[in-house]
């Protein structure tokens, strides 16, 4: 048997050992200077994101607000202004600023899956210059959003701090851009936890699961930054619209069918836009002669915002706003036109984003879809409509009923919601069976440099010579 002292010895020494390595551990954590300077410009960058996406939102305000000095003065105006405007930004895009062109997020997925591309999209010069032309093309009367562009702004912000500090594991890195990212859709659309499951969804979906707690914080800070100076009011205004879950499968297959047929639709003809899929002349035309192409684009919008009023200007807060809420009549055609104005804008090549058109023009298809069951409120059916196309859109179903749920206050809908989202990406992946930004990630890529997690794939394959 064993003695009494030696059985406490036993007992006591896992307990100092413990302790020993507790004690060494949090004095590292603590008193390392390293581990804080790495902390404090990781917390300094996330507030600086949300800063910059106040200023970003005032500058859209105010860029929508010259767009509608231009049209007050004369609607015919715009023909004239916006073919310029437009194929001012695409030559200045294509000289200073490559790589800012389009939405802002595939540059951002670029860069978490190639490091040859990292420092070429995420360069503070680009991020200045997708401000400034994003504003301009607004101004211009554009069919574009801020809110993709504040992806790649905030990962570059992110990115850029952290080449100070020199994180060195790659994971790091990747966290940083990631968490960037996802403060950025936060900030911009004042709604953090569809921040969170934006980088979860949409960003990436391998190296999320080690950097959450990096994504959380920098989301926390970016949010509070964001609502600290403009307020919890959601972009959308209140919507209190309900549904009995008896009554709710009627809208919410419509919404979901229809919304994912629509939203495949448009991401399907973005894709192929992106890969100079234009067909004859045209294509040949936009290749050979992007300015030109632009300006023409610019004529085709400018006629298709005098055809709705100058409804379809801008990037649709306002009209969505006036949709959800019943307070300002607009054109039974807002939908489509919307829909047609966004694709123009895109086609241009100029700087800017599709997230807000897109809510936009879901507001506009659920103003067309309430029309056919008006037993069902109409609120409920716009909500149910923005979810469905959004989510045939991108094609991430929880970040889309978060987005549109927080940005209209509305949490009574949530499963009605949650339906709609899922069935319109299920019916969009049979329309676009590749995802939208990841695909047009692609072209962010080196020929000769695939990405990363394609090459991992590769190497995982077994060679036919061994």
């Amino acid at each position: 048997m064993l003695s009494r002292r030696f059985k406490r010895t036993l007992q006591v020494l896992p307990l100092r050992r413990f302790l020993r390595r507790f004690l060494r551990r949090f004095r590292h954590r603590l008193l390392s200077p390293r581990i804080w300077i790495r902390a404090l410009v990781f917390w300094g960058g996330s507030i600086c994101v949300g800063i910059t996406a106040i200023f970003f939102g005032i500058g859209a305000e105010w860029a929508n607000y010259c767009e509608q000095l231009l049209w007050k003065i004369s609607p015919y105006l715009m023909l004239l202004v916006t073919p310029l405007g437009l194929g001012t930004v695409v030559w200045i895009t294509n000289h200073f600023f490559v790589g800012s062109q389009g939405s802002g997020i595939p540059q951002a997925i670029a860069a978490l899956n190639n490091e040859h591309v990292r420092d070429q999209v995420l360069s503070l010069r680009i991020a200045f210059g997708k401000i400034i032309l994003t504003l301009v093309g607004l101004c211009c009367g554009a069919s574009i959003g801020r809110e993709g562009p504040m992806v790649q702004v905030g990962a570059t912000i992110m990115h850029s701090l952290g080449r100070f500090v020199r994180f060195s594991r790659l994971q790091s890195k990747k966290g940083l851009i990631l968490a960037g990212g996802a403060a950025g859709i936060a900030a911009a659309f004042n709604a953090p936890l569809a921040g969170i499951v934006f980088a979860t969804e949409e960003l990436s979906r391998s190296h999320v699961h080690r950097t959450n707690g990096t994504i959380l914080t920098g989301v926390i800070l970016a949010g509070v930054t964001s609502m600290g100076v403009l307020g919890d009011s959601p972009f959308f205004g209140h919507n209190s619209a309900s549904l009995q879950l008896d009554q709710a499968w009627i809208p919410v297959l419509l919404c979901g069918v229809f919304g994912g047929l629509l939203g495949g639709s448009f991401a399907h003809v973005l894709i192929a836009i992106s890969r100079g899929g234009l067909p004859g002349k045209v294509g040949m035309f936009a290749r050979k002669r992007p300015v030109a192409f632009a300006t023409s684009c610019g004529f085709i919008l400018a006629l298709i915002g005098l055809f709705s009023n100058g409804t379809t200007f801008g990037t649709g807060y306002t009209e969505a706003r006036h949709i959800i809420e019943g307070s300002q009549e607009l054109p039974l055609q807002y939908g489509i036109l919307k829909f047609l104005a966004t694709i123009v804008s895109y086609a241009s090549g100029i700087p800017g984003g599709v997230f807000s058109p897109s809510l936009a023009v879901g507001a506009g298809f659920g103003l067309n879809l309430s029309q056919f069951i008006p037993s069902v409120p109409v609120g409920a059916v716009i909500l149910l409509s923005m979810v469905g196309y959004f989510a045939g859109v991108v094609q991430a179903p929880i970040t889309t009923f978060l987005i549109v749920m927080e940005m209209t206050d509305n949490h009574e809908m949530v499963i009605p919601l949650m339906a709609t989202a899922l069935i319109a990406t299920a019916v969009s992946r049979i329309v676009c069976p590749r995802p939208l930004y990841n695909t047009l990630a692609e072209r962010f890529f080196p020929h000769d440099q695939p990405s990363q997690e394609s090459s991992k794939v590769d190497e995982a394959k077994p060679h036919r010579n061994s």
